[in-house]
């Protein structure tokens, strides 16, 4: 479906992706996750045609996407993080314009608009101007109109930002159900719990590179059977950095000016753990634990929460 293949984009002196290759097969959605300055957006702009790499290839369906033009771009839809809806419209007028620019018109355009009325649960709102739709609403719309024309991928950018628990709950549910209709997606978010829900693989990026890809389980194997253990408060930095010379299996992941992230084995204590730290002088604010989990994962890699 869509491959790509040591993607390489630089700005002067700084490579924002860095040889990165992966692939996104049919009808599967695909995490694609990575901390702020990853270079999660300059991939997704280099797939979308915003922005031309410095080199590699991007193919959807064996067709070139960056050499290919509009005739290839068609088989995406992008729904992008900020809603592109016009408020004094209604959802039945929005999806008209934007099915529009893709050529539709007539009983086709009709027919699709309907089927995604229903779909993302609209229909019985379609005439009511966008601008009193709720935040969810808003985002089940936004995301209609990048389907209008029916593409083969869907590149999703973070679709439930700044909405309820329960709007994002049915949102989830959209898109298991676009997904089973065969539609491909490419999955970006700020959220764990929803690459948990969602993903059948994923990749993690950071600094431009592809730090980990496979199935979340094969993922997960990073951690193996490790908890995380992030403490915050005032310590001496040269004895959070010896602490794993005292304590067998202990390992140092993260240090910062009142927070340090270590990672330990299932099968030691913790409360042996507790009293190293206030042998070594640590003044604990707070000691929270992490069993092995993607979200225990992603912090090892980057070094930080996927929100950071």
């Amino acid at each position: 479906m869509l491959q790509i293949t040591d993607l390489t984009k630089k700005y002067k002196d700084l490579t924002a992706v860095d040889r990165i290759s992966f692939q996104v097969n049919q009808g599967e959605i695909f995490g694609f996750l990575g901390p702020n300055g990853a270079g999660k957006t300059t991939t997704i702009n280099c797939i979308c045609g915003l922005l031309k790499p410095d080199s590699g290839t991007i193919t959807l369906d064996d067709q070139d996407m960056i050499g290919g033009g509009n005739r290839v771009r068609q088989m995406l839809g992008v729904v992008p993080q900020e809603v592109a809806l016009y408020e004094e419209f209604n959802a039945i007028e929005n999806l008209q314009f934007w099915g529009g620019l893709y050529g539709l018109k007539g009983a086709a355009i009709k027919s699709r608009i309907q089927k995604l009325l229903d779909l993302t649960g609209l229909a019985d709102r379609a005439k009511e101007a966008v601008k009193n739709y709720s935040g969810g609403m808003k985002r089940r719309l936004n995301m209609a109109a990048g389907m209008i024309h029916e593409p083969r991928l869907l590149l999703l950018d973070e679709p439930t930002v700044g909405i309820d628990p329960q709007a994002r709950h049915q949102m989830l549910d959209t898109i298991r159900q676009i997904a089973a209709q065969g539609t491909t997606i490419l999955y970006t978010t700020h959220y764990m719990d929803e690459a948990e829900q969602l993903c059948s693989r994923l990749a993690i990026i950071d600094h431009g590179r592809i730090l980990a890809l496979g199935t979340q389980q094969e993922i997960q194997q990073i951690v193996g059977e490790n908890r995380l253990m992030k403490i915050t408060g005032t310590f001496d930095k040269s004895r959070a950095e010896s602490l794993p010379d005292k304590m067998k299996n202990l390992v140092l992941l993260s240090i910062q000016e009142n927070e340090v992230l270590y990672s330990l084995p299932m099968k030691e204590t913790t409360g042996t753990f507790l009293e190293m730290l206030i042998k070594s002088g640590f003044e604990i604010d707070n000691l929270s634990i992490r069993e092995p989990s993607l979200d225990s994962v992603f912090i090892k890699l980057t070094g930080r929460e996927l929100r950071d």
